[in-house]
């Protein structure tokens, strides 16, 4: 069935809902059974123009056949392929070579040739390769993405080979590779156990056929038991939360549609799941990336899960895991280890698309002094620039002179100034950045020509970052804006890339584009689709943006060309990735400094180079919840320095809503509110009630920024995640494998918001073991088994809960990370509730945060370990310090030890320091107080008494080793 109807043009979400009801109802046609009346048809396609009718509309044909849904198999493409010789490599991998086993044209005739690779590239990595034999395929470029290169070509099908082996199983260390010859199929399993991660063979009773290798088709599945719980496969908004949901659709294809359409292709594309299994008791985790840069749809239908994609090779990389840890160090082992963030990036950031002048902007940062909420970084969106042009200055509402006495201002104070980049560089032949990167050569082709998109200056022309020229041209570029405005990071948007028209336009004639009144992001280029090539109009139709919209529609055209003929085509999802990578090797040139750059679109080792924000989000309940799953999938993606638009994007929040979003908020990884050019003002102070939740959340932040810079420096190392799924902590504990209204920042700090309108209680999980809450120490929540406790959470309140058996070292906070830094350091000891015997453990890292590299060894850096134990009634707490000049040069020093969930039948005595006796003429002072413990107990028992003993007046040097001791009177 085929319908032609209408939505709005996209960029009316800017100010209006009307976009959103129009998906809807479009949704609504793509769901209806097939022989649906003309008449309900007509009827459908009128209320899409009544609910948009003074917007620019787009043309739209679709097709309900294509649609995303799993409801019914399609039908089986092919026989699939023989395998026709295998042999080993000198590399220590297998060469295959495939056959196809009868040919057919469904969308476009077989590759009948095709090359396979296999190899463990390390013990808990392996890697299968498959592509045309016979010639050079479209591959995710090397030098963007760096990684081991499969053995050249060999075209040599069919021919008879001495080395010829004919082995079933090609075990490594952790994984097993094997193969079926006919069909062709392959598995991978767990050495360990013989479980089956990965099973591509095909029989009749699967949804799913064989093996498809074509030109702009290739399909592959896998098969996977029904208590597989499966995490990733984005950008996308899920509305059933973190854990993929059958029978959603799963489509990758960078695209700027808002992250308020559900279940579509958002900005970033990652084509990495996480399977966690719970297998007797025991989980294993293991995960699957496709390394492909092209469009596709991923049907997951519980027990199988297909990949459809639109070109390129299938390069699969396999990650044996088994803790959910393990696989995010594997995987980021091979993409690339995340950034290191400076210090002040994981303090609170303000922007507002809408700040008209400087004197705004001053207003803004005197206000957030003036109510006591913490602030670091002052953000512009586009008002700071001359007609919306990169890298320049509004001479009348941001002049240079003032601005850079303002920047001097916040400068002193220790503030960071950052503005945003798009990547469409107006089209003028008085912008020097324009002609420029024409002398350069530096744009994207389109008949030998810059191809002609329109953004927010007008017509542009889009760089093409993949050619080396464009690179140093664009390093040039952020280096002269440099020197005009001393920013502190960029924030690089609209790098899908996005674009306001669709096809092959020129510059009317006889008229002005953009008119300068009314919105900046109605087409008004001449433009003519584009469609006499297969790659604009491929033969299969991912689900793009929800609704098979071309895949060319409101970005480049898809038979583009990039530097050395690459075809935007295959590279579209690279687009804002490599802008990346050129924007992060031009600050570093600047002065050496760690950059900081935030990026939209992302793709499969962005984490590398930049942060991200999840997009334009709305002022909705649902839209809070929905940012917890999506920051948690981004930590899995290796892009651990993420979070959303506190308080929404747009419309105007409700005062509630923002009291209870930068409860939230502030223990994002990267912790900012934004809001839209039309939506009322909604920083942190234009509600008392909302600045008093701000003060209180974002105070203990900022108390907290110690452990959130280590935990940076640990994603760094091993890309574990900031903040993280309470599965990656609890992985026997199979009750929090879908939970995604809580998440922990680091292995032990649960964050338990209420997520609900009028609510003043939140229900949360508790795994197994003693919680105790960081606002009051002294509650305590103890549970064997693990349970669902109900906590009081007034409007202020957020419920944060430290685990048993940690150590937490904190500041006092401040205004402003830079003073909160140098204020004394307390650690927070604990135990399990009533222990007489165990142990904890904790660390700290403190660098020299503007230095461009993040590790010990370069004498401005120090790491701490802290351990504490309980034995036969002694307490003892203590650290090991490596490289301890860095902290010791600051003077930093720790003034307060709380430990809690001691046994609270003896007093605490005989304190030691370093094996002295502590007397009584000290200013130290240790003091013991119950705790409140809330506890299953079992029939009989006598209720637990618990007590926290706080040893306050230390002065203990962070940068040394310390030693401290105390009796608690019980027998031992």
């Amino acid at each position: 069935m085929w319908l032609f109807t209408t939505i709005p043009d996209k960029r009316s979400i800017r100010n209006t809902a009307a976009w959103n009801a129009g998906i809807g109802v479009v949704r609504k046609l793509l769901v209806l059974d097939l022989d649906v009346s003309t008449e309900t048809l007509k009827d459908m396609t009128m209320e899409v123009n009544t609910l948009v009718p003074s917007y620019t509309h787009k043309v739209l044909l679709l097709c309900t056949a294509g649609v995303n849904s799993s409801s019914t198999p399609p039908p089986k493409i092919g026989e699939g392929y023989r395998l026709v010789s295998l042999e080993e490599t000198p590399d220590g991998g297998l060469m295959g070579h495939l056959l196809v086993n009868k040919e057919n044209t469904i969308f476009g005739p077989d590759i009948r040739h095709l090359q396979l690779y296999v190899k463990h590239e390390t013990q808990d990595r392996l890697r299968v390769h498959i592509t045309d034999a016979e010639k050079q395929r479209w591959e995710v470029p090397y030098n963007l993405l760096p990684r081991e290169q499969p053995p050249k070509l060999e075209h040599t099908v069919g021919r008879s080979r001495k080395s010829t082996v004919t082995v079933s199983d090609y075990p490594g260390t952790e994984l097993i590779f094997s193969l079926t010859s006919n069909p062709f199929g392959f598995a991978v399993r767990r050495k360990s156990n013989g479980q089956t991660l990965f099973n591509s063979s095909s029989d009749a009773s699967d949804p799913f056929g064989s093996l498809v290798f074509k030109d702009q088709y290739l399909e592959i599945s896998t098969k996977l038991p029904k208590d597989a719980s499966l995490y990733g496969l984005g950008e996308n908004t899920q509305p059933h939360g973190i854990k993929l949901y059958p029978n959603d659709p799963y489509t990758l294809y960078t695209t700027d549609i808002s992250a308020i359409n559900l279940n579509a292709d958002l900005y970033g594309s990652h084509p990495v799941y996480m399977d966690l299994r719970n297998v007797g008791g025991q989980p294993y985790g293991h995960a699957v990336l496709l390394l492909n840069s092209n469009g596709m749809d991923v049907f997951y239908r519980g027990t199988s899960l297909t990949y459809k994609v639109i070109g390129g090779v299938f390069d699969f990389y396999f990650f044996a895991g088994p803790t959910p840890l393990s696989v995010v160090d594997q995987y980021t082992s091979l993409i690339g280890r995340p950034a290191p963030m400076p210090y002040w990036a994981l303090g609170f950031h303000q922007c507002r698309w809408g700040y008209h002048n400087l004197s705004v902007v001053e207003d803004v940062v005197e206000n957030y002094k003036k109510a006591k909420i913490p602030l670091d970084v002052i953000w512009n969106d586009d008002d700071h620039m001359d007609g919306h042009k990169d890298f320049t200055l509004n001479p009348i509402s941001y002049p240079r002179p003032k601005l850079l006495a303002f920047l001097d201002k916040i400068h002193s104070r220790g503030m960071k100034y950052i503005v945003i980049i798009d990547p469409g560089i107006s089209v003028n032949s008085s912008y020097g950045v324009h002609q420029r990167g024409i002398a350069d050569d530096v744009f994207i082709k389109y008949g030998g020509e810059p191809y002609l998109a329109q953004v927010w200056p007008g017509a542009v022309n889009f760089p093409d970052f993949l050619n080396p020229k464009t690179v140093s041209w664009w390093g040039d570029e952020i280096r002269r804006f440099h020197e005009l405005v001393p920013v502190d990071g960029l924030w690089i948007d609209m790098n899908e890339a996005s674009n306001f028209c669709s096809g092959l336009c020129k510059i009317p004639k006889g008229k002005q584009c953009p008119t300068g009144t009314g919105p900046g992001w109605i087409c008004c280029l001449d433009c003519k689709n584009i469609t006499k090539t297969r790659w604009d109009d491929p033969p299969y139709k991912i689900n793009a943006s929800g609704l098979q919209v071309p895949i060319g529609f409101k970005t480049i055209a898809t038979s583009a060309v990039h530097y050395n003929g690459v075809l935007e085509y295959d590279a579209h999802s690279l687009y804002g990735f490599s802008q990346t990578i050129a924007t992060h090797k031009g600050l570093q040139a600047l002065e050496g400094k760690r950059p900081f750059i935030l990026s939209r679109s992302t793709y499969v080792g962005s984490g590398k180079y930049a942060a991200h924000w999840t997009g334009d989000n709305k002022g909705t309940w649902e839209d809070l919840r929905y940012s917890i799953s999506t920051m948690l999938n981004f930590g899995i993606f290796g892009v651990p320095m993420v979070g959303s638009d506190i308080c929404g994007f747009y419309p105007a929040p409700t005062e509630e809503l923002c009291n209870r979003w930068i409860e939230v908020g502030a223990f994002y990884p990267f912790s900012r509110d934004h809001a839209n050019f039309y939506s009322p003002r909604q920083e942190l102070y234009q509600w008392e009630s909302v600045a008093e939740s701000a003060r209180n959340a974002l105070g203990m932040r900022y108390k907290l920024l110690p452990y959130l810079y280590t935990l940076n420096y640990e994603a760094h190392l091993s890309g574990a995640p900031i903040a993280r799924p309470l599965f990656f902590s609890f992985p026997t504990y199979t009750e929090c494998y879908a939970l995604s209204t809580q998440f922990l920042l680091g292995s032990s700090l649960m964050v338990s918001p209420v997520l609900e309108q009028g609510k003043s209680e939140v229900k949360a999980l508790f795994p197994p073991g003693t919680w105790y809450s960081l606002f009051d120490m002294r509650q305590t929540i103890a549970s064997r088994e693990g349970k669902y406790v109900t906590l009081d959470a007034p409007l202020h309140v957020v419920n944060v809960h430290l685990y048993q058996s940690t150590i937490l070292p904190m500041q006092q906070g401040g205004m402003i990370s830079k003073e909160a830094r140098m204020t004394p350091f307390s650690l927070i000891v604990t135990f399990p509730a009533g222990a007489t015997e165990g142990e904890a453990k904790g660390n700290l890292f403190l660098d020299d945060d503007e230095l461009p590299d993040m590790k010990l060894g370069n004498g401005y850096s120090t790491y701490i370990d802290f351990y504490a134990t309980i034995r036969n009634g002694s307490v003892k707490v203590w650290s090991e310090v490596q490289e301890s000049k860095f902290a010791s040069s600051k003077g930093w020093q720790i003034e307060k030890i709380a430990v809690l969930g001691l046994d609270g039948s003896g007093e605490a005595s005989a304190l030691e320091i370093d094996g002295k006796s502590v007397t009584g003429v000290s200013n130290i002072e240790l003091n013991a107080m119950e705790q409140n413990l809330l506890v299953e107990q079992e029939d009989g028992e006598d209720k637990q008494k618990t007590v926290m003993v706080e040893i306050t007046g230390l002065s203990l040097s962070v940068g040394k080793n310390f030693d401290i001791s105390w009796k608690m009177g019980v027998k031992g």
